[in-house]
């Protein structure tokens, strides 16, 4: 779809369920919840975009909450998702809050993985990933121990191969991501999961259960992961969402495929 001029890319998993937005964080893009899609469908449709300057959507002239939120909001009316559940992983996340926060409207229930309401991120150690590698190959061993983290981000392009988002662009964004977000993140009181990785260098413990406390209707679940929660224990990630989501039905009194 075109949003102000640019590509915005998404994965639209399909079927019939109800509709859930997954929003991803820095590096990634979409199909990172392509196997928490299959566990959860047909009872839930997943979508996944490609967030502004990641994958395979167009970079934009800014990467400001509003611009992100913004493009999160567009898609949701485009495709007439009333009423979605809004699931998003660390920059996701902070643009899930935030979109319930501007737009209370289109969303029923929020997803949180791994990311506070309070955040001072620094993402400049990308800056020396390389733009362009002759092979594949080569460009995974100059990525060196960080490559494991972006192997869905690794394309080729007519000069070579590169990865999927510009790494200034990424230091950007997450400038404007750190902040004091609170408020934001306590403007809402429909349901809400804040699923912390216990080993996660990004939120702590007693960030995570203060924003559980001081937030109403807020549930909070820990796994034994780092960051990315939803890539290191998939199968316990699609477990703990499906049995909040199961709960919003039970006490929508929706009916179940």
């Amino acid at each position: 779809m075109t949003v102000d001029g640019r590509c915005l890319s998404y994965l639209d998993f399909g079927g019939p369920g109800r509709p859930l937005l997954a929003l991803h964080g820095h590096f990634n893009e979409g199909r990172t919840f392509a196997k928490l899609a299959r566990a959860l469908a047909p009872d839930w449709r997943v979508v996944a975009p490609d967030q502004r300057g990641h994958g395979f959507s167009d970079r934009a002239p800014d990467f400001s909450r509003e611009g992100y939120v913004h493009d999160a909001a567009v898609l949701i009316a485009h495709l007439g998702l009333s009423q979605a559940v809004v699931l998003g992983h660390s920059l996701g996340g902070v643009n899930a809050y935030q979109l319930a926060a501007r737009y209370p409207g289109m969303v029923s229930a929020l997803i949180i993985e791994d990311i506070g309401a309070e955040i001072d991120d620094d993402l400049s150690f990308c800056l020396a990933w390389p733009h362009r590698a002759p092979t594949r190959t080569a460009l995974v061993e100059q990525l060196g121990g960080s490559a494991r983290y972006l192997s869905d981000a690794i394309r080729e392009y007519a000069d070579g191969w590169g990865l999927a988002f510009r790494p200034q662009d990424m230091v950007t964004s997450v400038g404007q991501v750190n902040g004091n977000h609170r408020e934001d993140q306590l403007a809402t009181d429909c349901p809400a999961l804040l699923i912390h990785g216990t080993r996660s260098g990004t939120l702590t413990e007693d960030h995570a259960r203060a924003m559980a406390t001081r937030r109403p209707n807020t549930l909070l679940a820990e796994l034994a992961t780092g960051h990315t929660v939803h890539e290191t224990d998939p199968a316990g990630f699609a477990a703990t969402v499906r049995a909040f989501l199961d709960t919003l039905a039970r006490e929508a009194d929706w009916p179940t495929t």
